[in-house]
C-alpha cells in the first residue's frame, strides 16, 4: 500500500510539475505571435496618384469625371477634405484640380515622389501582412482599399470608411528641400520617411477603428488610450522596430527604459495622472522634440510610452483578454488597476 502511495503521490507530482511548466508557457506565450496561414483576404492598392497625373495638366471635366465614377468615396474625400478643391464634376472644382496638376512645384514634387516611388512592393508587402494581422484579431471588421496619392503636402495618411490614403510626397525623405521651405521642424522631417509608412497607417487605421471614449477626460485616460494604440501596431506589425512605431530614436528609447521609475514616479508626485487640465494632456501626448519638463534627451510622447508600459503590464497579467477585448475597453483606470503596474 506505502508503494503504491508513493507511486500515486510521484504521478501527481510529476501531473503537477507538467501543470506549472504548463501554465508557464501559456503565461510566457506572445499572445501577438499568431497563425496566419487561414488569412487569406488581402487589402488592395491603387496607384491614385498616377491615374490622377496621368490625366495631363489639363484635363477635360469629362476625365475627371470618369476617375470619380471608377473611385467616387476616395476621389470625394481627396477633393473635398485633402487638395480642398471641392467637387471635381462641377466648373470651379475642375479648374482648382487643373490649377493644381499644372502647378510648376506640384510637377516637380511628382517627379521627385516617382523617382522615389517607382515601385511599392515593399511596403505594400508590409501593408498585406499588417492587415492580415488585423483580420485575424478582429474578423468582423473590414479591411480598406489602400489609395497611394500626391496632396500637396496637406496630409500623411487619412482614413474613411474602408478606405487608407497614404500621401506619398509626405515621405520623400529628410533632404527634400520643399520640407525646409515649408518650415517643418526636423524631429518632424527625421520621421517623413518611407520606412514609417506601415507605423502610420496603422497608428491612424487604429485611431479610426478605436477612437477615444467620450469619458476620457484625464491624463491617465489619455496615457492608456495612446498606450493601447501603441500596443494594437505592435499586434499588427510584431516584426517592426520599435523606433518605427513609436517614432523614437535609438538613444530616445533607451532614455525612456532607463527612466521609466523616475518618469513615472513624477507623474504620480506631482499628481498629474489625473489631471483634466489641456496643458498637461499636450505637454505628455502630443508629438513635439521633447516633453516640456523633462530633460532634453527625453522624447515627446513619453505619456504614450508610459501607456503602452501600462498596457503591457495589463496584458499579461490578464492574459485571457483578448486584443478586441483590450481595443473595446474605454475604462482607462480599471486598466491601470488590472495591470498593477509599479516601474521600480
Amino acid at each position: 500500500m506505502q508503494l503504491k502511495i508513493a507511486r500515486i503521490g510521484k504521478a501527481i507530482g510529476v501531473m503537477a510539475l507538467l501543470a506549472g511548466v504548463f501554465l508557464l508557457l501559456s503565461c510566457e506565450r506572445n499572445p501577438l505571435k499568431v497563425d496566419l496561414s487561414g488569412i487569406g483576404e488581402e487589402v488592395s492598392f491603387v496607384r491614385y496618384d498616377r491615374e490622377l497625373f496621368s490625366l495631363g495638366g489639363a484635363p477635360g471635366i469629362g476625365d475627371l469625371q470618369g476617375l470619380h465614377d471608377r473611385y467616387p468615396a476616395f476621389t470625394d474625400l481627396y477633393t473635398h477634405l485633402v487638395l480642398r478643391v471641392g467637387d471635381v464634376t462641377d466648373s470651379s472644382g475642375w479648374q482648382l484640380i487643373r490649377e493644381f496638376l499644372a502647378d510648376t512645384t506640384t510637377q516637380a514634387v511628382r517627379e521627385m515622389a516617382e523617382k522615389r516611388f517607382s515601385e511599392l512592393r515593399s511596403v505594400e508587402k508590409e501593408l498585406v501582412t499588417a492587415f492580415k494581422h488585423f483580420r485575424y484579431h478582429f474578423p468582423e471588421r473590414p479591411l480598406p482599399v489602400v489609395y497611394f496619392c500626391q496632396s500637396g503636402f496637406n496630409e500623411s495618411v487619412f482614413t474613411a470608411d474602408s478606405l487608407v490614403g497614404i500621401s506619398l510626397d509626405k515621405y520623400l525623405g529628410p533632404g527634400c528641400f520643399y520640407y525646409d521651405m515649408l518650415d517643418l521642424p526636423r524631429y518632424k522631417q527625421r520621421k517623413m520617411i518611407p520606412a514609417m509608412i506601415p507605423s502610420d497607417v496603422m497608428y491612424t487605421w487604429g485611431m479610426t477603428e478605436f477612437p477615444l471614449g467620450k469619458e476620457a477626460t484625464t491624463l491617465l485616460d489619455h496615457m492608456v488610450h495612446e498606450g493601447k494604440l501603441l500596443y494594437f501596431m505592435e499586434a499588427m506589425l510584431p516584426r517592426e522596430a520599435d523606433t518605427l512605431r513609436t517614432g523614437f530614436s535609438k538613444r530616445q528609447l533607451e532614455w525612456c527604459r532607463s527612466n521609466e521609475t523616475a518618469m513615472w514616479n513624477y507623474l504620480v508626485e506631482h499628481q498629474m495622472l489625473f489631471s483634466t487640465r489641456q496643458m498637461d494632456i499636450v505637454r505628455y501626448i502630443n508629438d513635439g522634440p521633447t516633453t516640456n519638463g523633462f530633460p532634453q534627451e527625453s522624447p515627446a510622447r513619453t505619456g504614450a510610452w508610459l501607456g503602452r508600459q501600462i498596457v503591457r503590464a495589463y496584458m499579461k497579467k490578464n492574459p485571457q483578454v483578448t486584443l478586441a477585448e483590450l481595443m473595446a475597453n474605454t475604462a482607462y483606470r480599471q486598466i491601470l488597476n488590472g495591470s498593477a503596474y509599479a516601474p521600480q
